[in-house]
């Protein structure tokens, strides 16, 4: 079976032209990581870039790479049509027997289902409810990424949904979906050295998300101040943020206010698991997300969880069995879950220990691999 797999490289999302290897998304990366290990399934990652990479040939024994060069006219303000042209034409020396879109949001989608060969499409952001959430504006990222999207879905012999929340979104317009979370890297499988807890020392929580109103940490922040009053605890913020911007300041500001909140700023995944992997519990308080990879891993790491019960997430977790749900517009619901963690370690063990096994069970590269290549060959022997 020969895959073609579309796949943004973050060298040219991040303009970091001379690093010489290819680096992806936490998820394809660790689904890439996955298909690695069988054989009989033979990859062909192709990325478009604006400038040139140096890259190796291959990234494992059956796993090659190839970027396309396209110019700026081919990107989005052009629906991507330069990346549907170069795609076309490097998968025609290829000749996959078909061809995998990662997201619908940049070129991977439409430019594996206008391939020309029989296409599957994973869809990680839902657009088109993100557009609706964030009340996108007219041609703004949003706003054409979720027409885009709407394109796509239709032409493709079938969809990849990272939850039965994602399913929901798409089924009006996918010929066929399939439910499959997304894999998390093997390496958060392994078991860290975490040191005794210090009696003295407050607890950490971490929340690993981008600042921004839809991961919703100002309300988290509110939420857990009557907890910090009688509790020793420190929240650590890891993610990006944008100056400048009305929320991103309310969030600085708030974390100046408190001592027990810390912004740590983008961690680099090594950073982030050791972080995560040290955490007494992660905390999510999103109002929408779909498959979120910090509540995978941490579950991986065996690091108690608890998070919004929205989107995707409840998929993901079973309240009171393997993590904890809360409502994220309710400040009382979120300190509640937290406070409940923080009460009993041995409810923090026991929640941790049948997350980690869930995770063993459902989200390693290899488990999602195998459930790919099945799927690959349900399109394929349709075509």
């Amino acid at each position: 079976m020969r895959v073609a797999f579309l796949v943004p490289d973050k060298r040219d999302e991040l303009r970091r032209y001379a690093e010489a290897d290819p680096y992806f998304h936490p998820a394809p990366a660790a689904l890439l990581e996955g298909l690695a290990q069988m054989p009989e399934c033979e990859v062909h990652v192709v990325c478009c870039v604006q400038k040139p990479l140096r890259s190796p040939a291959k990234l494992a024994g059956n796993i090659y790479y190839h970027s396309v060069i396209v110019p700026k006219w081919g990107w989005l303000r052009g629906a991507y049509l330069g990346c549907i042209r170069a795609v076309r034409k490097e998968l025609r020396e290829i000749k996959p027997d078909l061809a995998h879109g990662q997201g619908a949001e940049r070129y991977c989608a439409v430019a594996a289902v206008f391939s020309g060969f029989p296409s599957v499409l994973t869809i990680h952001g839902n657009m088109r409810q993100l557009a609706k959430l964030r009340r996108a504006r007219p041609f703004t990222f949003l706003w054409l990424t979720a027409r885009l999207e709407r394109i796509a879905l239709p032409r493709a012999g079938g969809v990849i949904c990272l939850s039965r929340h994602s399913q929901d979104q798409v089924a009006v317009l996918a010929r066929r979906t399939w439910m499959l979370p997304n894999a998390v890297d093997a390496q958060w499988f392994e078991p860290g050295i975490k040191p005794p807890p210090d009696p003295a020392a407050p607890r950490q929580i971490v929340c690993v998300a981008d600042i921004l109103p839809l991961k919703n940490q100002a309300q988290l922040i509110r939420a857990l101040d009557p907890l910090a009053q009688r509790e020793k605890i420190e929240l650590v913020f890891f993610g990006s943020a944008l100056r400048g911007i009305p929320y991103v300041e309310e969030f600085f500001q708030l974390v100046q206010d408190r001592p027990w909140c810390r912004f740590a700023g983008f961690a680099d995944r090594p950073g982030l698991r050791s972080a995560v992997g040290r955490a007494t519990l992660l905390v999510l308080p999103t109002l929408e997300d779909n498959c979120p990879m910090a509540v995978l891993e941490a579950m991986a790491a065996g690091v108690p969880v608890a998070a919004s019960k929205v989107g995707g997430i409840p998929d993901l977790i079973s309240d009171g069995v393997d993590g904890l749900l809360f409502d994220p517009a309710q400040t009382e619901s979120i300190r509640s879950a937290v406070a409940r963690i923080l009460a009993s370690d041995e409810e923090a063990r026991r929640l941790a220990r049948a997350a980690r096994d869930k995770a063993l069970r459902c989200f390693h590269p290899l488990a999602i691999a195998r459930r790919h290549c099945e799927i690959y060959g349900q399109i394929i022997g349709a075509n």
